[in-house]
């Protein structure tokens, strides 16, 4: 259901109900070039057979916009600019989709300019929206909000949506504005079809016996094999704590619907030097030791924090010679001590957010040297940058644009960049806002993990569904390599309304959704082998064991991995 929809509108009532925001002026105005919205690659499946009627029309808006906009000039300073009202009001718990496009002119021609598009509701109360940067010698730049009233709010008595943020010199146009509910059904019936030709294989197991070989009767022909999925390609793990230990349902949680592992906060920087030269480890070896004994393997989070407020004072006191120094000596301490022990590593977390080492040594080099030396210390991790609200569509720094051209840049400067980490500290996801983010960030060709994915929501049902719609998207995107949680118990988590089990070790209905997904991104399959001795199943990628159960009722067992592949997988396999 749309809420506001200017797509028709806009010609036959004037400013379609916009109205200036503070002090400007508005028109209405004829667009000669609509921006262009996608490459013909996107723009042929854009319109997809199993979206609802709304996200067929959205498609197509975004394929063929209006070119109708209204203008906000002769503005006077960054909170000036267009709002209307929302005729139809949101509901509490349900999530909302903004989309659309918005405009700039005038002003320096060589800048971005970052626009808002934000939603409130009785007035003040900020609720959501999207955040869209027009780049240099763009016009255009499109929306990709949500939103969502609280779930412990009253519904709301008014609605209204707010579109500002440029200097003042600068000329603000909204094109085609939508605000429509999200319906999750079709969008979710799509990603299990897109999730089946990612993740899935067909596969022919040939059998045969010893009798077979030596010219004797066949004793497979006919005899009954289970096929079962011990390991899925695709892990999913979680952050632990020292403290979430201490708690046997955090610990049998997370042993058994866990794969890998990743330190909260005992591998930093400020958790093993809190002051110069007291150097500790016992935390993080004792976690490493705990994920060993239970074959979880662990990342290696993470070896600096470009943000200043993450560096304990007595680094930020430093003078750049000192500070080049202490990093030279937490990078070899570090890296040296855990060679070969991690499979990634997240070398300097959050540069698009950050920068201190960089401003702080005067070096723009100093990021991939982080790179470089890392990989020469020790060439077997992969190397990850890592930052948030890159799959959001709702922050200026970190539009997957910018992250894109921070990985080009540190390649450029020979960083071995080995992945790129999404974070996913997520509230009120949309499924394709994530996915176009994805797409956008896998033209670089590096693999994908979502490295710290939680959702809050009081509501345990929204938040179960908010869970299951961020890991549909990741689990269907073939880019994406893995999932890992910030966490998973109440009381043990950096965010709260998060938890997948509360404090008591009761199992929430998110905890549950996570459970039932993997179920059913795990592979059985059962039967007889036919006359020819094959037998034929379509399963994940991962690791299997088969049981082969003769006429003599003999049970004999194999192992054999199913890999990424289009064409069918053919085994033989002598029993």
């Amino acid at each position: 259901m749309n809420l506001v929809d200017d797509h028709c509108d806009s010609s036959s009532d004037g400013l379609a109900g916009w109205a200036p925001s503070g002090s400007c002026t508005l028109s209405t105005h004829t667009e000669d070039s609509p921006p262009d919205t996608l490459s013909p690659p996107l723009a042929a499946t854009a319109v997809d057979s199993d979206s609802d009627e709304e996200a067929i029309q959205r498609a197509r808006r975004r394929l063929h916009p209006s070119a109708r906009y209204v203008l906000a000039a002769h503005r006077k300073s960054d909170k000036d600019g267009l709002c209307r009202a929302i005729p139809r009001l949101p509901k509490p718990k349900v999530t909302y989709r903004v989309a659309g496009w918005v405009g700039v002119s005038g002003g320096d021609a060589e800048d971005s300019h970052v626009v808002h598009v934000e939603i409130r509701v009785d007035g003040h109360r900020h609720v959501g929206g999207g955040v869209v940067v027009v780049e240099p010698g763009k016009k255009w730049g499109e929306i990709k909000g949500s939103f969502r009233v609280d779930d412990d709010d009253e519904p709301p008595r008014s609605a209204m949506v707010y579109v500002h943020g440029p200097p003042a010199v600068v000329d603000v146009k909204v094109m085609d504005l939508q605000v429509s509910t999200v319906n999750k059904i079709p969008r979710l019936r799509h990603l299990r079809k897109k999730a089946d030709k990612v993740r899935k294989r067909d596969v022919v197991l040939k059998l045969s016996s010893k009798a077979e070989e030596d010219g004797g009767v066949s004793s497979v022909a006919g005899a009954h094999i289970q096929v079962i999925q011990v390991q899925n390609s695709f892990p999913i793990g979680s952050c632990i704590t020292k403290a979430g230990l201490q708690d046997p349902n955090y610990v049998d949680f997370f042993t058994k619907h866990f794969d890998w592992a990743v330190l909260e906060n005992e591998l930093k920087w400020y958790y093993t030097e809190p002051a110069q030269g007291h150097v500790s480890y016992a935390d993080a070896d004792e976690l490493i030791d705990f994920c060993d004994r239970h074959g979880k393997p662990v990342r290696g989070h993470c070896i600096f924090w470009a943000v200043e407020n993450a560096v304990q004072q007595w680094v930020r006191a430093l003078n750049p010679t000192q500070l080049r120094a202490a990093v030279e000596s937490r990078l070899r301490g570090l890296v040296s001590r855990y060679s070969g022990r991690f499979p990634h590593y997240e070398v300097n977390n959050e540069m698009l957010h950050g920068s201190f080492f960089r401003d702080r040594l005067g070096d723009a080099d100093v990021d991939a040297h982080m790179f470089r030396e890392t990989a020469a210390i020790d060439a077997s991790p992969a190397l990850f940058v890592n930052d948030y609200n890159v799959e959001s569509g709702n922050d200026p720094n970190a539009t997957p644009e910018k992250y894109v051209a921070l990985v080009t840049d540190l390649q450029r400067r020979g960083a071995p960049v080995g992945g790129i980490g999404v974070q996913g500290h997520v509230t009120h996801p949309v499924g394709d806002v994530i996915c176009d983010a994805l797409d956008k960030l896998a033209v670089t060709g590096l693999p994908i993990w979502i490295t710290e994915l939680d959702v809050s929501a009081a509501d345990e049902a929204v938040r179960a569904d908010d869970l299951e719609i961020v890991m549909r998207e990741a689990f269907a995107h073939p880019a994406v390599e893995g999932v890992m949680l910030w966490g998973f118990m109440q009381g043990h988590m950096w965010r709260s309304h998060g938890q997948l089990v509360d404090a008591d070790g009761k199992v929430t209905e998110a905890g549950s959704r996570l459970v039932d997904l993997r179920r059913e991104w795990t592979s059985h399959a059962r039967g007889t082998v036919d006359a020819n001795g094959n037998f034929k199943f379509r399963g994940f990628h991962g690791t299997y064991q088969v049981l082969l159960t003769t006429a003599a009722g003999e049970v004999r067992k194999k192992a054999f991995d199913v890999n990424k592949g289009d064409a069918p997988l053919v085994l033989d396999m002598d029993f």
